[in-house]
């Protein structure tokens, strides 16, 4: 659920694309370090930036900005 400002601030694709593979590298550093739990929240996260960011992400809606 992402508020209007939200969907300004990630309306370039590579600000999405960046949080996603931040989340995703910081799930790949927990699982190994062996922390099962902080790699599975973290997976999570990913899977959370992955429908909101470009499953569900519209960016027409938004009014764009010059």
């Amino acid at each position: 659920m992402l508020t209007e400002s939200d969907r300004a601030f990630f309306r370039p694709k590579w600000r999405r694309v960046a949080a996603t593979l931040f989340c995703v590298a910081w799930s790949a550093l927990e699982w190994s370090d062996g922390e099962a739990f902080w790699g599975s929240v973290a997976i999570g996260i990913t899977i959370y930036c992955l429908w909101n960011f470009f499953y569900k992400f519209n960016d027409n809606n938004a009014s764009q900005d010059s």
